[in-house]
């Protein structure tokens, strides 16, 4: 089988390049010749004097690139016999498709967890970014400390000392792509070391068993009750590793007592355990001052990890994770091994922007507009739904709803498709653990990511859906 003459289309461009790139440009038009099935399995290849005659090009130019592809795979050349595509190469159908989490599009999407990401600092962060490319050394430029660059250390061990309590030693402070990759390294060196098992909060974040499912450990739900989670099923448990959210447990919205956080410290000392406290949105406390982190207690028994994913952007990839002594170094080896260190100028950037005050102003700016919004979404409720109860403390991005009785079972408010019609994005609390009873009509309305005058409008189509 001869090429037809359609398939040397594809070169012409290549032939006509500038005299530099010809030779490349020439070589990549027969790859893809090949890759797409234009120069099929078997073709024979015209001589390297034809083929220069037909293009225009000089003979070496086309020996060589022959003896390139040849090379590759995507060639065979047969002593006396010509040239021949090869059969190893097939046709590829390249497509990036984007798996990125997207809303579905709704009119009101009330679902927890997103930050509001227009109120991202673009120009304090460009200005930062210039800043940092102007004033990095070359040298600085190469794999860095695993464990983060001891500017970005300092400066978030001072950042989370000042501001949520910590005992931060920064030779202790780790810099990882955000929570996620945090609660799997813990994972994996918890496995490492014999466990198992590793108790999570029920109800609580999904995302929780299954990071650790990844790292070997299975996921033993524990019930919460008024002040936190409830010590004697923990006890009863065995297991030896537990994961909360104290300063604001997600999904229900309170804080762990006083007396809750000294039984679950207690808990830790008697068994030799670990505590892994999950700060996600710690610094959003709208009615009074944030509680402290519970790390600042005892240090060596809790380990502390948060991240920027609702302060500035999830899609930074970068958080922090502060280990006991007796885990730094296996902690630290860990990372080493799962990626070498994070991006240097991202962490440089970071940096700076704690330094001088940026994060500071960036926080305080968030904490005016989702306290707007919290009062406006109960404001709403209470307008609309009369009788709802709004409980937890007043913080983070979501409250919990607990409509009344008329409004009827979960399955009724939300099986019936009336406010996903009336294009309402909600989702029932029940739906984040196995404590929480079916007939239980308390949602987790997200408020942080909508304006003001879409949640209003939000919560009047969603009473409207429930009317019709």
């Amino acid at each position: 089988m001869t090429p037809s003459g359609a398939a040397w289309e594809l070169l012409v461009p290549a032939a006509a390049a500038p005299a530099r790139a010809r030779g490349r440009a020439l070589q990549a038009a027969l790859r893809e010749a090949v890759r797409t099935g234009r120069l099929a399995p078997g073709t024979r290849l015209p001589s390297s004097r034809e083929l220069a005659a037909d293009l225009g090009v000089s003979r070496g130019l086309v020996t060589e690139a022959y003896e390139q592809l040849t090379a590759e795979g995507y060639l065979r050349s047969d002593r006396g016999a010509g040239t021949w595509v090869g059969g190893a190469a097939r046709a590829a159908h390249p497509r990036a498709r984007d798996l990125a989490p997207r809303p579905a599009g709704a009119r009101a999407d009330f679902l927890p967890g997103t930050p509001d990401l227009s109120l991202f600092p673009r120009a304090a962060w460009a200005a930062a970014q210039r800043g940092v490319l102007a004033e990095l050394p070359h040298q600085a430029l190469g794999y860095p400390d695993p464990r983060g660059l001891p500017r970005l250390r300092t400066a978030l061990a001072e950042l989370l000392a000042r501001r949520r309590g910590v005992v931060a030693d920064p030779e202790r402070v780790i810099v990882v792509s955000g929570v996620a990759q945090a609660t799997t390294l813990l994972g994996f060196v918890l496995h490492a070391r014999g466990a198992r098992a590793i108790g999570v909060e029920d109800p609580g974040s999904p995302e929780h068993g299954t990071l650790y499912a990844s790292a070997g450990l299975d996921a033993v739900p524990l019930p919460l009750d008024g002040e936190g989670l409830a010590t004697g099923p923990l006890q009863e448990s065995g297991v030896r590793a537990v994961v909360t959210t104290p300063a604001h447990q997600f999904p229900s919205g309170i804080a762990y007592s006083a007396r809750r956080r000294t039984e679950l410290l207690d808990w830790a000392r008697s068994v030799d355990g670990l505590v892994v406290e999950d700060d996600y949105d710690g610094d959003f406390r709208y009615d009074r001052a944030p509680v402290g982190a519970l790390q600042g207690l005892d240090p060596e028994r809790v380990a502390y990890t948060g991240s920027v994913s609702k302060s500035l952007a999830p899609g930074l990839r970068l958080g922090w994770l502060l280990v006991p002594a007796a885990l730094a170094e296996e902690v630290v080896e860990r990372k080493r091994t799962m990626d070498l260190g994070n991006p240097v100028v991202d962490q440089a950037l970071l940096a700076r922007f704690v330094e001088r005050g940026d994060y500071d102003r960036q926080l305080r700016r968030c904490q005016r507009a989702y306290r707007e919004r919290r009062d406006t979404l109960v404001s709403a409720l209470e307008e609309h739904f009369p009788g709802t109860e709004v409980s937890g403390i007043a913080a983070g991005l979501h409250v919990i709803a607990a409509l009344p009785g008329r409004y009827g079972p979960p399955e009724y408010f939300l099986e019936l498709e009336r406010t996903a019609a009336a294009g309402v994005a909600v989702r029932p609390l029940a739906d984040y653990g196995r404590a929480v009873e079916r007939a239980d009509v308390r949602l987790v309305l997200g408020y942080a990511h909508q304006s003001p005058a879409r949640i209003r409008d939000g919560v009047r189509l969603m009473a409207q859906a429930l009317r019709a």
